[in-house]
């Protein structure tokens, strides 16, 4: 029993640690735009969306529901599983923030339980039916909806104030844009700091702590808010200006666009316990608000890459975390020791490495290969 406790509790300190990776890598979600566009300052914006992302964890726990009894049997799952589960989730985080990537975090996290499950228990201890019907259907649909939405808002903002002075619809739509990002960043801690809930939930189920189809205790709400929060607030600034300066030019209206179609899709999704990804809706979003603004260019090269990430997440996740429930099923006690301090040498040599062309709060702005059509640029070689 004494064994049990304290991996339980060595599991529920990963889970939050996960957590808090998810929060600043999924900074970007909410606030790259407003960041973008000037609307909110880097500092000012990450402090808000972190205390919005810890009142949206108190909003709903359908999500929590559909991982802590939906996608794997939580009667065969052991919180050994859940740790090797964890460490392939956190790895791919970390991996996808060096490299300044908007992958999924959500995918991460499912990826990496499903590989340790099927490592674990078995391929039946996986529920592939609502994987498809609650991630996978999601992960197609939601950019897609989420994209149609903010181009046809954004061709309609545009057309709405054609006439009006350019000054005066740019302040217009950067005060529009404090209220649509702190809705985003209200919606993320409603869907994503639920998926840690479920983590721990599913925890406490599998160590007999809770029951069977158990909703996750005020406590478990209240660490997975804090953890995202402040994860949140620190920043995912690699990320952030890929969102915001990679993929697109981005001006208030489309800013305002993009944040409203996103906020849109994920409450809708939260509601229904869909555990989708904030960061395929939110990129997606962007996407359609470039598209949606006549002579703004999508650097489709970032775009490609991006999707190409979405794309690896989960088997990449679910690799690592089975590879490393392996070493937990027949190491025991040592395995576990193995994993923890492997991934803890992998994650430290990522952040040092990290170090070495650091991104904050002073450069997020800073020029990340856009390129904008401009009718009125003269073009090379030109005669002046």
């Amino acid at each position: 029993m004494d064994h049990i406790t304290f991996l339980v509790a060595v599991v529920i300190v990963t889970a939050l640690a996960f957590d808090f990776t998810n929060g600043f890598h999924d900074t970007a979600n909410a606030m790259a735009t407003s960041i973008a566009t000037g609307a909110l300052k880097p500092r000012t914006a990450v402090l808000i969306s972190g205390v919005l992302n810890v009142v949206g964890a108190f909003l709903s726990t359908e999500v929590a529901k559909t991982i802590s009894g939906g996608i794997v049997d939580d009667t065969l799952v052991s919180p050994g599983m859940i740790f090797a589960g964890l460490v392939g989730a956190i790895l791919w985080n970390l991996l996808t923030w060096l490299v300044g990537l908007p992958s999924s975090s959500s995918h991460a996290l499912f990826g990496g339980l499903i590989g340790a499950v099927w490592v674990g228990a078995g391929s039946h201890g996986v529920h592939f039916d609502k994987v498809v019907e609650k991630v996978l259907i999601p992960a197609v649909a939601s950019p897609l909806v989420a994209g149609i939405a903010a181009l046809l808002a954004t061709y309609l903002a545009y057309k709405l104030t054609a006439r009006a002075r350019k000054e005066s619809v740019t302040k217009g739509f950067r005060v529009g844009q404090i209220a649509s990002a702190s809705l985003v960043s209200l919606a993320h801690g409603t869907n994503d700091a639920q998926k840690t809930m479920g983590v721990i939930t599913l925890t406490l189920i599998s160590a007999g702590a809770l029951g069977h189809d158990a909703g996750p205790p005020l406590w478990v709400i209240a660490s997975a808010g804090l953890a995202i929060g402040l994860g949140t607030y620190l920043g995912g600034w690699r990320i952030i200006r890929t969102m915001g300066k990679g993929l697109t030019e981005i001006q208030s209206p489309q800013g305002f666009a993009a944040e409203t179609a996103s906020t849109t899709v994920i409450l809708t999704s939260a509601h229904l316990g869909f555990a989708l990804s904030t960061t395929q809706v939110a990129s997606g979003s962007i996407l359609g608000a470039g598209l949606g603004r006549q002579l703004a260019e999508v650097r489709w090269g970032v775009a490609g890459r991006m999707v190409v990430a979405w794309l690896v997440t989960l088997p990449a996740a679910a690799l690592v975390g089975g590879v490393s429930a392996g070493v937990v099923k027949y190491g025991g006690n040592i395995g576990t020791a193995v994993v923890a301090l492997v991934g803890a040498t992998v994650a430290a040599g990522i952040v040092l490495i990290s170090r070495r062309n650091p991104v904050s709060a002073h450069n997020v702005n800073d020029t990340h290969e856009v390129t904008v059509r401009n009718p009125e640029a003269p073009k090379v070689g030109a005669a002046a």
